[in-house]
């Protein structure tokens, strides 16, 4: 796989992560108490298959995984921080509900990644702020991919912000590079140096996703192979886009 993306390769990206960025609102925005998370899931696929375009995740086998992922997006709620499967024993959302849904699309052969945090109903106490940073890190993040910087530039911008607001920094997990599958290198730590790590170089497709918790820093995956929970059951939150490396600095594909 090429890690420089042709110019016909990045206008099916910015086209693909135009229409993952409509999906995810629309089905943000039927995010409330009562609803199903299964009910969510149905919605995502018909919205990216309304369009002629594929459901990227479903059936998508990652590497040391033992079986497929079996849905269309992620759902992960509350002290769920990743890779939540949302039609297999599907939770009835509750108010107050942090609920993460991360989902990918096929356009044209080409993939596009993107994530959001959304509240369910009246949000806890310091669940909005959570939010607000976690996604305020993920923009710090971003401006740092620019051509001729490294990957721990990005990193050390994402720590930077989750760090001075006192929250749990996922550094297990991270970002990656993004285009013709769903995972390609260059992994993007949530933690790190700048200066150190992979150059970026213009032509690059990278999905950059910070995620900060209330508490604990450490992740458990649990028996279903995929979610991720914190191990000190704090909630946590995620955002995610897809960023196209330009000679002109980095290009959010996925941003509605």
């Amino acid at each position: 796989m090429a890690r420089i993306k042709s110019e016909e390769d990045i206008a099916h990206l910015r086209e693909g992560g135009r229409r993952l960025g409509e999906v995810v609102k629309a089905v943000g925005q039927m995010v409330k108490p009562g609803i199903s998370i299964a009910e969510l899931n149905e919605a995502a696929e018909a919205l990216i298959r309304k369009n002629g375009d594929v459901p990227a995740f479903l059936d998508y086998m990652p590497e040391g995984a033992e079986r497929p992922f079996p849905a269309t997006i992620c759902i992960s709620v509350n002290e769920e921080v990743v890779h939540g499967i949302p039609n297999e024993d599907p939770r009835i959302l509750e108010e107050g509900d942090i609920v993460s849904l991360d989902c990918g699309l096929v356009h044209n052969g080409l993939i596009v990644d993107h994530a959001i945090s959304v509240i369910a109903g009246t949000p806890q106490e310091g669940d909005v702020e959570l939010l607000q940073k976690t996604r305020e890190a993920l923009y710090a993040g971003i401006a740092k991919a620019h051509a001729g910087a490294r990957i721990g530039d990005i990193s050390e911008a994402i720590e930077e912000v989750g760090a001075e607001s006192g929250y749990g920094i996922v550094y297990e997990l991270g970002g990656h590079g993004v285009g013709h599958r769903v995972h390609e290198p260059p992994y993007i730590p949530n933690v790190g140096k700048k200066g150190t790590g992979e150059e970026i170089l213009a032509g690059m497709v990278l999905a950059i996703e910070p995620m900060l918790t209330h508490g604990s820093d450490d992740v458990v995956l649990m028996a279903d192979g995929y979610t991720y929970v914190t191990s000190d059951k704090s909630r946590a939150a995620h955002f995610e886009h897809t960023v196209v490396i330009t000679e002109n600095g980095p290009e959010i594909v996925t941003e509605v």
